[in-house]
This record gives structure tokens, C-alpha cells and sequence, in this order.
């Protein structure tokens, strides 16, 4: 039986993953929606191979663009934030929401509004909105299955298990790049997304450099399984073998394994609550040696320690510290600022901001993002 599915952020990492396993079983899949943020060649490429239904570029400025490289191919072209909301509540099988940052968020509780199963690659979303995503998810009866490798192998753990049963939760964290530098002042752009074991954009590449990518993490695994946030620990495992870990009050553990590769928890939500086939090699054990581990180091990577007091905080200081750091990759990226006062400025527009209730619809998440981000951009040089 054919299954349509929408890919929200088709030209990013995790899209083209997605893109590669309906591609390896071509039969399978209809692709109602591809969207992308401004690669009008790629979009159009991918729009044309698999017949999408439509084709959305969130730069509006860049549709006339896009429907030039569409001409004659049947694929419904649009732009702009309107028709990102539209693509995603498209009747679907599936929605992949892989677009990066708070961008993706309207798109994504556009297609829990219409009760859809939703693959959420987005962690952004989750941490900035919370109680009013998971309100939506109730309220409309949609499904979230969690894409990032870390919660979808704590989703595989919990299957016939129950949250009340659950002793605590490890998320493991690779510690990224630099966890064996020791002058973070002089760490370039290239040094921090240069991974050892996954392959990523930049921002998150950047985020898992800073620890900031477990700290958003965190809060997430928060959200989807609410066993409470002192049962939900991170520890450092560099061979990213072991992705995550549920220990059960009999004292029993069970870890999900798997190779550095987002195909894995992709097929895990494509083909739930089944199994589908994915090109990866068996797992070799004795050739990986030894797995190790190791505590956080929050002195020099502060981000989890930031991360589990938004988390705490509640209110307005998960979308706040989200925002704050979005702003801060982005200055970073772009030769603004070191990447030691990443966490420095997040630190400061946490301190600065004023850490009201918990938003209660979307309008007041992104006013609260607004604001952090004006905060952020104005602290940037003392920060």
C-alpha cells in the first residue's frame, strides 16, 4: 500500500535522509510536500524526481524562481510562511518537521492541528512551546514520533514499558568536537561543526560542539516523556554507539544501539510500529573495542547546567534560552563573537529577560522568542 508523506525541510541533513530511504523503497511512497528554506535549485531537483504535490520556499522573494525551475513539471509551486502552514496540513500519512530553529515551529503545529502523525526532527519547536504543543497534540489527537536519535531510542526503550515503571533516563551526549580542546576561545566555525560522528547542519553541529544540543535535548525528553526532570540525567558517550538509556525500578536497563546515521530513528518513525530495511551494516561490536562514559563537564560546557534551569524555571525560559541561542550560533557562525561566550550570552539574556508564565497559544511563543532575540542581539557585546 502506497503511504504519502510531507517533508518539512527537504534540503536539510535530515531531509535528504528521509528522501533517501522513500527513494530506496520508491514504491512505497507518494510525496504530497517538500518545503525548503532558500535552495531553489535543490528543492525543484527533488520536487521534479519524486512528482511532489507542491513545492513551498519559505523566501517569498524567491518564488518567481521557483516556478521557473518547476515549468512544466506539474508540481504546484508557493512561497512564504502562509504556504509552509498550508504544505503541512496537507492530507498525509506523515509529516518529517526537519526544518532547524523556532522557524519550524508554526509549520509543525499547523500539521498537529489537522491530527497528523508527525516525525518531529525539530527539538526547537518542543523546547520553546512546550505545554502548548503537547496541549495541540491531545486537543487534535495527532501522533509524535520523535526523530532525533537520543528520544527515539528512549520511544524504542519504552515500548511495553510504562512511565510510572521508569527509575531514570540517560541521554547520551557525544561531548562533539572540542571536548578534548583546551582553548575554546580560539575554536573557528570549521573546528566546531566538524563532528566526529555525525553528519549534521551547521547550527547543530555547533550545538552539539557546546553541549547546547543535549541541554535542548533535555528539555525535550522532558516534554515527551514527563517521568519528571530529576529522573532525566546526560552523560558522555563518545563512540555514539548507545543513544539513550531507560532504567526500570527492577533495576533493569534496556539501550537502544545503532550505527552514527539519522536513517536509523527516521526509518524507526516511517515505518512505525513495524520495521523497514535501511542500508546500514550489522553493528560490529568487537571491532568498536570499548564504549565509555563520563559525567558532563559543566564548567567549560555550561549549556546542559543553563538548559535544566529554563527547564525548571518554566514559563518563558525555555523558549528564552532556545532563542537566545539560536542568535548566538548564528553570531558565531558569522565571526561575531568566540564560541566560548555562546553560553555566555545565553546566560545573560536569561538573566536579563523577564521570565513570565508559560505561553498559552503560538502568538505569545513567538513574542517571547522575539524579545529574547532583540535581548540578545543587544547584549551581544558585553555579553
Amino acid at each position: 500500500m502506497t503511504r504519502s508523506i510531507t517533508i518539512l525541510g527537504a534540503t536539510g541533513s535530515v531531509g535528504a535522509s528521509t528522501l533517501d530511504l522513500v527513494r530506496r523503497n520508491r514504491a512505497e511512497w507518494r510525496i504530497e510536500a517538500l518545503t525548503a528554506h532558500s535552495n531553489v535549485a535543490e528543492l525543484a531537483k527533488l520536487a521534479r524526481e519524486f512528482g511532489a504535490g507542491v513545492a513551498v520556499i519559505a523566501d517569498e522573494a524567491r518564488l518567481g524562481e521557483l516556478k521557473e525551475a518547476l515549468a512544466g513539471s506539474g508540481v504546484e509551486a508557493a512561497a512564504g510562511r502562509a504556504a509552509l502552514c498550508e504544505a503541512a496540513s496537507r492530507p498525509a500519512d506523515i509529516v518529517m518537521a526537519a526544518i532547524v530553529g523556532c522557524a519550524g515551529l508554526a509549520p509543525v503545529m499547523a500539521a498537529i492541528e489537522q491530527g497528523s502523525t508527525v516525525a518531529l526532527a525539530n527539538k526547537e519547536a518542543l523546547v520553546s512551546a512546550g505545554e502548548v504543543m503537547t496541549a495541540a497534540v491531545e486537543k487534535h489527537g495527532a501522533t509524535l514520533l520523535p526523530v532525533d536519535s537520543e528520544h527515539n531510542a528512549i520511544f524504542q526503550c519504552l515500548q511495553g514499558g510504562r512511565l510510572d515503571e521508569v527509575r531514570t533516563i540517560t541521554l547520551t551526549a557525544s561531548g562533539g568536537p572540542l571536548r578534548l580542546v583546551d582553548d575554546l576561545d580560539a575554536v573557528t566555525p570549521e573546528q566546531a561543526i566538524a563532528h566526529p560522528n555525525w553528519d549534521m547542519g551547521a547550527k547543530i553541529s555547533v550545538d552539539s560542539a557546546t553541549m547546547f544540543n543535549k541541554g535542548l535535548e533535555l528539555i525535550e525528553a522532558h516534554h515527551l516523556f514527563p517521568v519528571g526532570l530529576d529522573k532525566i540525567r546526560i552523560v558522555v558517550h563518545p563512540q555514539s554507539v548507545i543513544h539513550s538509556m531507560v532504567e526500570y525500578r527492577d533495576g533493569s536497563t534496556l539501550a537502544q544501539l545503532g550505527p552514527s546515521d539519522m536513517r536509523v530513528p527516521i526509518a524507526s518513525c516511517l515505518a512505525y510500529p513495524a520495521r523497514m530495511d535501511t542500508p546500514m551494516a550489522p553493528l560490529d561490536l568487537p571491532a568498536i573495542g570499548e564504549l565509555s562514559f563520563f559525567h558532563p563537564d559543566e564548567d567549560r560546557f555550561p549549556a546542559t547546567r543553563l538548559a535544566r534551569q529554563a527547564a525548571e524555571a518554566g514559563g518563558a525560559a525555555p523558549a528564552t534560552l532556545n532563542a537566545a541561542n539560536e542568535v548566538a550560533v548564528a553570531a558565531f557562525l558569522a565571526g561575531k563573537i568566540k564560541f566560548s561566550r555562546i553560553a555566555l550570552l545565553v546566560e545573560a539574556v536569561l538573566n536579563a529577560g523577564n521570565m513570565s508564565a508559560a505561553p498559552r497559544s503560538l502568538d505569545e511563543v513567538l513574542e517571547i522568542d522575539a524579545g529574547a532575540r532583540r535581548a540578545a542581539e543587544a547584549l551581544m557585546e558585553t555579553a
